[in-house]
C-alpha cells in the first residue's frame, strides 16, 4: 500500500476576493449565518486590503476586497467578478508538504513561511491551481488566535446558523481538454486519487453535456471533481461559466448539513433563490431511490433532490449564483451512506440549469 505523501486533515478556509468585504461579510453572515470571528485592515494596520473570517460550524469563508485600484485583488474582481481565490487546506507540516508538492511538478508562488503574533505560530505555503485559483497549505497547530496573525477579533455573539456543518466537496470548471490535465496533476502533485469520473452521457441533455472526473485525498476528506464541457447543440453551463469568469476556477462549494429540510426552509426565509426541477421528478423518485427517512411531500415543498447509490442515499440542493454573473454557486447536502454525487439528478437539474440559461439568454 503506498504512503499517503500529503497527509491533509480537512479544508482550512476558502478565500473570496469580492469588491466589498465589509459588505459581503454582511451577507454571509445575515443571510448564511456565518458569525464574523475577525477582520483585518485599516484598524489592524494593513494598508492596501480589507478581509473578514467568518465561521460555521467547521467552515471558515474568508472574504477579501482591495483599498487600492491599482492592486492585485483589484484586477482580480475586474476580470472574475467576485470569486474564490484561494483554497487552504490544513496539514501538519507545512514545510514537509511544500517539499513534497514542488517536488513533484507544483508551481511555487509562495515557499513555507511563517506569521507569528502573541497567539503563536502560523505557517503557510502556496501553489499554483487551475486559472488564477491557487492552493495554500496551513500549519495552525502552534496558533491560537481567532485565524491568523494581523487579524483582530470580533467580539460578536455567536450568530443563529443555519445548519451548515462542513466543506463537502469543491468542484472547479476547466476548459474542454484541461480536464484530464488536472486529474493528473492531482495524482502526481498532491497524491489524490480518481473516486468517480462522468462522460457527458451521464450528464447530458438534448442540448449541452458535461464530464467530470471526482479526485479525493488519501483520508478521503477532501474532494475535488473537475468539470470541462462536452461537444453539445448549445452552450453548456460550463462554458456560461467560462465566459462571464473569464477562465477556469472554482464553480460552486457543497456545504454538508444534519438537516437539509430545516436549513433549506432558513435559507429560503432569508431570500437565498434555488434551483427548481419539474415536479415530475418527484413522481418518479419514490421508484428511482426506494425508502428514505424524509417525508417526500416536504422535499417536494423545498425542491430538495434524492439519489442512491450502493452505499446509502444523499439529499441536495443547489442555489442560483451568489452575484449578477452566474458564476460560484453553493450546494447543501446531507448523506446518508452515500459518497456520490447525484448522478441521478445530473439530467433534471441540467434541464433547470438551461431553463435559467435560456432567462439570461446565455443558452
Amino acid at each position: 500500500m503506498s504512503t499517503d505523501f500529503l497527509p491533509i486533515r480537512g479544508f482550512d478556509h476558502v478565500e473570496f476576493y469580492v469588491g466589498n468585504a465589509k459588505q459581503a461579510a454582511h451577507f454571509y453572515d445575515k443571510v448564511f449565518g456565518f458569525t464574523p470571528v475577525a477582520r483585518l485592515g485599516l484598524h489592524s494596520g494593513v494598508r492596501d486590503r480589507a478581509s473578514y473570517c467568518l465561521q460555521q460550524g467547521n467552515i471558515r469563508l474568508v472574504l477579501t476586497s482591495a483599498l487600492q485600484p491599482d492592486h492585485e485583488i483589484a484586477r482580480h474582481c475586474a476580470l472574475h467578478g467576485d470569486g474564490v481565490k484561494v483554497l487552504a487546506l490544513e496539514v501538519g507540516d507545512v514545510e514537509a508538504a511544500m517539499r513534497e508538492v514542488k517536488a513533484r511538478g507544483a508551481t511555487v508562488l509562495q515557499p513555507a513561511a511563517s506569521l507569528e503574533d502573541e497567539h503563536g505560530v502560523l505557517k503557510t505555503g502556496i501553489i499554483k491551481y487551475a486559472g488564477d485559483t491557487v492552493f495554500k497549505f496551513v500549519e495552525r497547530a502552534a496558533y491560537r488566535g481567532p485565524f491568523a496573525p494581523g487579524y483582530d477579533a470580533l467580539d460578536l455573539p455567536r450568530r443563529e446558523g443555519t445548519g451548515l456543518a462542513a466543506m463537502d466537496h469543491i468542484v472547479t470548471n476547466t476548459y474542454l481538454g484541461e480536464m484530464n490535465y488536472w486529474a493528473r496533476w492531482f495524482e502526481e502533485v498532491m497524491g489524490f486519487t480518481q473516486l468517480t469520473h462522468f462522460t457527458d452521457k451521464d450528464i447530458s441533455t438534448e442540448y449541452s453535456a458535461l464530464m467530470s472526473k471526482v479526485m479525493e485525498n488519501g483520508s478521503g476528506k477532501v474532494k475535488f471533481p473537475i468539470n470541462e464541457p462536452a461537444e453539445g447543440r448549445k452552450k453548456s453551463q460550463i462554458e456560461e461559466y467560462l465566459d462571464f469568469y473569464c477562465g477556469p476556477g472554482v464553480q460552486h462549494i457543497a456545504m454538508n448539513t444534519a438537516d437539509i429540510c430545516t436549513t433549506v426552509r432558513q435559507l429560503r426565509e432569508r431570500d437565498i433563490d434555488f434551483l427548481r426541477v419539474p415536479d415530475t421528478y418527484y413522481e418518479e423518485l419514490p421508484a428511482r431511490v426506494g425508502q428514505i427517512n424524509e417525508d417526500l411531500q416536504e422535499l417536494k415543498e423545498l425542491g430538495i433532490l434524492v439519489d442512491r447509490d450502493e452505499d446509502g442515499y444523499l439529499l441536495q440542493i443547489f442555489t442560483q449564483p451568489m452575484q449578477d454573473r452566474p458564476t460560484l454557486f453553493f450546494e447543501v447536502i446531507e448523506r446518508h451512506g452515500s459518497r456520490g454525487f447525484g448522478v441521478g439528478n445530473f439530467k433534471a437539474l441540467f434541464v433547470s440549469l438551461e431553463r435559467e440559461q435560456g432567462l439570461r439568454g446565455n443558452l
